[in-house]
């Protein structure tokens, strides 16, 4: 993964963070750090950038010294660079979203916690720039993502070991990549492992305009499966249900509608679903339920309403429906002892991506310096884009 760090208040010194996750055995993540701002995005890179020693020694990170508001704790500062190892590679991270499992860490209320001081972000698209002389698998030029989460990716440069990143082809959209580790791979992971999902089969969710929502249309649409997508109403209700459309959402339907009678007109042209998808929790997740097959799963990913899923004994008893839970960070963890699952899930998403059926969610992009403005915006209810930054 990409080095943690964490700041001495008095000096100026970086140090390894431990990062705190639901294993016993957490692994330690060494120390790491940053460089100078990207002033660009090509993915080309000169010859002399290859050589050991040539980059400056300070760059640029977003860091927290406390949890809190993200717009009042976070700030940009200077921060100095280790030497990279032999089986390190130095990164230029061109682009990381602003994703709620990151504001969640900042605001301390996440399932991993790094020691602070630390950097934000989880997830981004970085171009290497520099290989140590035993790496294998990587070269300059090559765009990697992160391997784990809590990893700090708010920053411009890094120091980073090549097992903790991932390849990923630099001919797919910057934005794409950049917000492929996580949605993407978390839409994948639920279409495919938990119920046995067959072209013509449907599927169910709320937070259908969120990243996930957005994967898993577009996932799905590709294998032939429709999607039945709730949203909550808004003023632009109309306009997004539009692009969802054009993604290949098959029916996009407001969250009191799943109240109503007008369901069964649906299900007399759309069979009932075998996989439900909850992202809210609360009410939402509760009806979701009611509409599953005999035998169906819902699945819970996230929890926007805060409040907890409540399941009908009538759904258990009569239905036998199947509630599960799903962290795609504990899958990934689950696979680390090979790589080959990730690396096929990869695969198949980026063909996707270069078919152009997958395409990035809805994003708006701000500049390293602007980041209390995405932040802030980042938190504001009924969002419809994804806020990246560009280093």
């Amino acid at each position: 993964m990409f080095k943690s760090f964490a700041i001495w208040n008095c000096v100026a010194m970086w140090f390894p963070v431990h990062t705190m996750c639901l294993r016993v055995h957490a692994a330690r993540q060494r120390g790491a750090t940053l460089l100078k701002r990207l002033r660009h995005r090509d993915a080309n890179v000169s010859p002399s950038s290859q050589s050991a020693g040539r980059w400056a020694q300070t760059c640029q990170a977003l860091i927290y010294r406390h949890h809190g508001d993200p717009s009042l704790v976070v700030q940009l500062e200077d921060a100095p660079l280790p030497p990279a190892g032999a089986k390190d590679v130095v990164v230029e991270l061109l682009a990381a979203p602003i994703n709620p499992s990151d504001i969640n860490m900042i605001q301390g209320t996440y399932a991993i916690l790094p020691d602070l001081p630390a950097v934000g972000g989880n997830e981004c698209v970085a171009q290497v720039v520099e290989v140590g002389n035993q790496v294998r698998d990587l070269k300059t030029g090559d765009w990697v993502i992160p391997r784990d989460a809590g990893l700090g990716t708010w920053r411009t440069k890094a120091v980073v070991a090549e097992d903790d990143v991932i390849s990923v082809p630099n001919n797919i959209p910057l934005l794409a990549a950049a917000t492929l580790g996580v949605n993407p791979c978390t839409a994948f992971r639920m279409l495919s492992d938990f119920e046995e999902l067959k072209p013509g089969d449907s599927v169910i969710q709320n937070a259908a305009n969120s990243g996930v929502g957005q994967a898993v249309i577009q996932i799905a649409a590709a294998r032939g499966i429709n999607t039945i997508n709730v949203i909550r109403d808004r003023s632009d209700f109309l306009q997004l249900s539009d692009r969802l459309k054009v993604m290949g959402a098959s029916h996009v339907i407001r969250e009191e509608a799943l109240r109503r009678p007008e369901m069964k007109e649906l299900f007399k042209t759309c069979p009932k679903p075998k996989l439900a998808l909850n992202g809210v929790g609360g009410k939402s997740a509760t009806e979701l339920l009611r509409h599953l097959q005999v035998g169906g799963s819902m699945v819970t990913y996230g929890g926007m309403s805060k409040q907890p899923v409540t399941v009908p004994v009538s759904a258990l008893i009569f239905k036998d429906v199947k509630v599960r839970g799903f962290w795609v960070t504990q899958w990934k963890r689950d696979q680390s002892h090979d790589g080959e699952a990730f690396r096929r899930m990869l695969d198949e998403l980026c063909s996707l991506i270069l078919q152009g059926k997958l395409t990035a969610p809805a994003c708006t992009e701000v500049h390293l310096q602007d980041y209390q403005k995405a932040l802030e915006a980042a938190m504001q209810p009924f969002t419809s884009t994804k806020y990246v930054l560009i280093m």
